[in-house]
């Protein structure tokens, strides 16, 4: 189908995007990678008068590194974030994750920021970055925010993103010297979604005692969501298999409600997420240097 009628802008800047928002509230949309949006409009799910995209904006693609934090522009790509040596180096789950969505074509669009505010369900990055601990920062023309992850994603489809505010960077802090971190997923086999996925971090000292442990799921439910108990039943505790397991048995209750769709039943993905926590546990603990 052909899109409704809408007005097309590109900026250069966060100002003027931020402005642009300002103005026109709901009848504005930002178009980063395209992905989501563009099929929602040709389908008039989506009907913006307004369309701002973000590509011409300075500096919203850059991953640089501070004192103790990794800051990732919105505009990011998967490619950049899994070419990205420094991603590599730092946070390879972040890297291996976006290795593992879709295809070259849409990883080479596709945005991280694009991801993170859209918030499909079975999207990869929420999880990761959830389990990364990372701050969401957003922008408007009135304020700046901060949002730890595992706060910005509220419900199916829906952030703490406000109408006028864009998504300008996420930022990840230094990770502990002797972490581990894997994401595993149960991937639909035509679009590479996740029906579940699983993003683990880890530290475990030199007695092999956890002290600091990040788990975050996707694809389970109506949103990414941080597996809390099992991060307690990890913390404080000798890893072993026995402690893993009891760790990936409580990854179901950080999951309102399953989802269930022609893909899964809700019960088929309870049980998905007890097999790929209990897996990326024990990769995240492999991996600990």
């Amino acid at each position: 189908m052909i899109p409704s009628t809408f007005e097309y802008i590109a900026p250069t800047s966060i100002t003027e995007v931020a402005d642009l928002l300002s103005k026109h509230g709901e009848d504005a949309k930002i178009l980063a990678g395209g992905h989501s949006l563009i099929p929602l409009m040709k389908l008039r799910l989506a009907q913006p008068k307004i369309l701002i995209d973000l590509k011409n904006v300075n500096g919203m693609n850059s991953i640089t590194e501070g004192s103790d934090t990794l800051v990732i522009g919105g505009m990011s790509t998967y490619y950049q974030l899994q070419s990205s040596e420094l991603i590599k180096n730092k946070v390879s789950m972040l890297s291996d994750a976006a290795a593992d969505v879709a295809d070259p074509q849409v990883r080479n669009l596709g945005t991280i920021g694009g991801s993170l505010s859209h918030a499909d369900p079975a999207a990869d990055l929420p999880a990761v970055v959830i389990a990364l601990n990372a701050t969401i920062v957003v922008d408007s023309s009135i304020e700046e925010r901060f949002i730890n992850a595992e706060d910005f994603f509220v419900d199916l489809l829906t952030t703490q993103l406000r109408a006028n505010e864009i998504l300008r960077e996420i930022r990840i802090p230094s990770l502990i010297n002797r972490g581990g971190s894997a994401y595993l997923k149960f991937a639909n086999k035509a679009s590479h979604y996740a029906v579940v996925g699983v993003a683990v971090r880890i530290g475990i000292n030199d007695a092999g005692i956890c002290e600091d442990a990040s788990v975050g799921v996707t694809g389970a439910g109506t949103h990414a969501v941080r597996a809390v108990e099992t991060e307690r039943m990890l913390l404080g505790n000798k890893i072993n298999e026995d402690v893993i397991d009891s760790a990936a048995q409580e990854s179901v209750a950080s999951v309102d409600e399953f989802l269930s769709d022609v893909h899964a039943s809700g019960e088929y993905r309870e049980q998905l997420l007890k097999v790929f926590a209990k897996r990326a546990i024990q990769l995240a603990v492999s991996r600990v240097s």
